[in-house]
């Protein structure tokens, strides 16, 4: 009896989940594209990922080639530029993360208690047009800032009678501009999506506090930022999964010799490498273990925040 009951559930759910696929073929149809995307240029690739723990040569290809197992990690951790790389990719990292994040979410409460929606279209506009922009013209722009010759910020010191300063070339001034420009470039981009959090939350809400008094500080303390709470502990996640992405095409485009010691970071480190010296093997070792890295990183602090806040993941 109990078999019967089992085949008899069995085939009540198939034709529901037969229905189900042909009430809604044009949302598998969809998603065809985004999975062949995965497959042919992020998953297929793992295959030659293997030069990674073998001595690759283009002659004798990626099957060929012989095994060197974990030597090219080996040799990454030995090299005298290991600390220094890890250092400033995880310091501007952590840096970007701990500046944007906050910016983004004021930007966000900002914008939604607004009431100029015109005002409000223009400030949103204005904030996350500098997404679009590649970092070379965002290297002219910080050029005609910082330009020791002819940069705004260096006319406006020697016009008040100070010294000029060569503000991207100076290693102490070097990391504050990399952070607040990459601020300034992403802000108004991540705030999109703390404000889809916003127009989430029931106006109810806002009705209810606003009718027992409550002023517009205590409305964002007491409704607001709980509302996004767990958007920011999602976000906050996922951005610790790639704290070994520093950004490489920002640093590449605004590196230069006087700073490339607070300025090399590991992708960069890698670019040479890999593409320069014509060591995949080694480049591709370090991806892996930025890879692996990331991964733990999102497990750890996806079961922390799981058990801290009750938002995580999955």
């Amino acid at each position: 009896m109990a078999w019967q009951g089992r085949s008899d559930a069995a085939l009540l759910t198939r034709p529901g989940r037969r229905g189900n696929l042909r009430r809604h073929w044009t949302l598998y149809l969809m998603l065809v594209c985004p999975l062949a995307y995965f497959l042919v240029f992020k998953y297929m690739p793992l295959v030659n990922a293997q030069i990674a723990f073998k001595d690759f040569s283009p002659l004798d290809g990626v099957w060929k080639s012989p095994w060197v197992g974990l030597a090219n990690l080996v040799e990454f951790f030995h090299s005298i530029y290991f600390w220094e790389l890890l250092r400033n990719t995880v310091g501007y990292s952590l840096a970007k993360l701990a500046v944007g994040l906050p910016l983004a979410v004021i930007l966000a409460l900002a914008l939604s208690e607004t009431a100029a929606k015109a005002f409000k279209g223009l400030v949103q506009t204005a904030t996350y047009l500098p997404h679009f922009l590649s970092w070379v013209i965002m290297y002219g722009v910080l050029l005609a800032l910082f330009s020791e010759s002819e940069g705004l910020v260096n006319s406006i010191i020697r016009a008040t009678g100070g010294t000029p300063r060569s503000f991207l070339g100076q290693p102490s001034d070097f990391p504050f501009i990399v952070v607040l420009s990459d601020a300034w470039k992403e802000t108004g981009w991540s705030a999109i999506i703390y404000l889809a959090a916003l127009a989430a939350i029931d106006p109810a809400l806002y009705e209810a506090a606003e009718v027992e008094g409550a002023t517009r500080l205590q409305r964002i303390r007491y409704i607001s930022l709980p509302g996004i709470a767990d958007v920011i502990v999602v976000v906050t996640l996922l951005r610790l999964g790639t704290v070994l992405d520093a950004g490489f095409h920002q640093l590449f485009m605004l590196s230069s010799m006087p700073v490339m010691g607070v300025a090399d970071i590991i992708d960069t480190w890698v670019y040479r490498q890999g593409v320069l010296d014509f060591r995949f093997s080694l480049a591709t070792a370090v991806g892996l273990f930025k890879g692996v890295i990331g991964l733990c990183m999102v497990l750890v602090f996806n079961r922390i925040a799981k058990r801290a806040s009750g938002a995580s993941l999955y």
